[in-house]
Parts: C-alpha cells; sequence; structure tokens
C-alpha cells in the first residue's frame, strides 16, 4: 500500500478510492477557484459545481458525490434547503457549509438541517482537506472560528412562553461520573488529547468513554454531545 501526502502533510493511501466532492457556490469565480484548490488535493476527485442549491440536487443525483461543499446563501433554494434535501432524499452524501456567515443562526440553521460541517470561506486548503476527511469518516467537522457561536447560542436561555410548563431537570441517561466528566469537557471544546491529559488516562480510554456517552443520549458526534450538555445543564461539571 502506498501513501500520498500534500503540501499540508496530510497522507492518503493511494488504495483507497477517492473521495468524491460536489461544490455548489453561486459565484463562479468560487467555484473555479475551489476546484482547482480541490484538484491539488491527493484523494480528491472534484465530480461537479452546482450554482443553486436546485442544481446541487440535480448533480448529486447523477454523480453521487461523497461531500457537497454547500455555499449557504444562493438564489432559487439556498444551502440550508439543499442541505435538508439532501439528507431526505441522499442520507448517505455528507454536507459541509462553506460560508463567509459565521453568525449563530447560520451555523445552527446548517446543522439542524443536516450538515456534518462548518467551515468559513477565510478556511485554507488544509483545513478543508482535513474537514472532507472527518466528515467521510462520519465524524463532525467545525471550524474553531465558529464553534463559540455554536456554544453561544445552544447556551442561550429560551425565552419562557406564557403558559409554558417548567423546564424539565437535568436528565443524564444513565451517564456514569466519568462521562459526565468527559461530556463537560468536551463541551468545553477540549480535544481528546487534551481531556486524557486533564483526566490522567489515555486516549483510547477518553474515545471508548466519548461512545458510551453519545450512545447513551442518542448522539451521533460531539456538535450534538455539546447540545445536550447545554441542554441538560451538564456543562461546566468536569
Amino acid at each position: 500500500m502506498t501513501e500520498a501526502t500534500d503540501q499540508t502533510g496530510s497522507t492518503r493511501s493511494t488504495d483507497t478510492p477517492p473521495i468524491r466532492v460536489l461544490t455548489a457556490d453561486d459565484q463562479r469565480v468560487v467555484r473555479e477557484g475551489l476546484a482547482m484548490l480541490l484538484g491539488l488535493m491527493p484523494g480528491v476527485e472534484v465530480v461537479g459545481a452546482a450554482k443553486d442549491g436546485l442544481e446541487v440536487l440535480q448533480l448529486a443525483a447523477s454523480a453521487r458525490p461523497d461531500v457537497v461543499l454547500m455555499d449557504l446563501r444562493m438564489p432559487h433554494c439556498d444551502g440550508i434547503e439543499a442541505t435538508r434535501r439532501l439528507r431526505e432524499q441522499y442520507p448517505e452524501i455528507k454536507v459541509i457549509a462553506l460560508t463567509t456567515y459565521a453568525d449563530d443562526r447560520s451555523v445552527l440553521d446548517a446543522l439542524r438541517a443536516g450538515a456534518r460541517g462548518y467551515l468559513t470561506k477565510d478556511s485554507g486548503a488544509a483545513e478543508i482537506h482535513q474537514a472532507l476527511q472527518t466528515v467521510v469518516e462520519d465524524r463532525s467537522a467545525i471550524d474553531p472560528a465558529v464553534q463559540h457561536h455554536l456554544v453561544a447560542a445552544i447556551a442561550a436561555p429560551a425565552q419562557p412562553t406564557a403558559g409554558a410548563a417548567p423546564a424539565a431537570p437535568p436528565a443524564p441517561a444513565g451517564l456514569t461520573p466519568r462521562e459526565l466528566e468527559v461530556l463537560a469537557l468536551i463541551a468545553a471544546g477540549l480535544t481528546n488529547a487534551e481531556i486524557a491529559g486533564r483526566l490522567f488516562v489515555s486516549e483510547g480510554t477518553v474515545k471508548s468513554h466519548i461512545n458510551h456517552l453519545l450512545t447513551k443520549i442518542g448522539a451521533r458526534d460531539r456538535a450534538q454531545a455539546v447540545s445536550y450538555a447545554y441542554r441538560h445543564g451538564l456543562a461546566g461539571t468536569g
């Protein structure tokens, strides 16, 4: 087995099928620029470029990409709606939002629609390449530049509604004390290595705790775990 290394230092086996990528942006110069950038990445194949959400759906049906790099603000059918329809029609296709917008609403709307990643257009080749590799492994890839928006939006108290029932108490879902610690540290933005150092355990042990707690709380990735922690008052307890 041989490996290819790009200018960012990332490696990918040349025996592994390339990651098939569809780009979507209403600006032609951005589409063409992305295609050129992606074409330089080992293990990546550009299979199409769409100018709006409707074209994304059309090309997805024929090209069947692994990942769509999706702009959010596009005419006719925006990136949020296109992401929602992709999740319904082609759930195996992963979406990474790639946009100039890093506000709370854009981040949350994209993730709720089904995006597995969120990058700003300030991201470099290394960040984009890493995000592609991360989402095809069925993990989330959130740009650190927008993580604080996500956490702030989740942590913001909901406005009370007249006659609404009181908020439900925290529901640990059978989490052990150690799993609660790990969940709190995930919510604080720590990596697996940082959590391992904080708790004086191995990274393998941390990964095991994370897998167990994700199963217990019904979350598919770290982003949903953060959301759960803040909804149930479990952040900051580690």
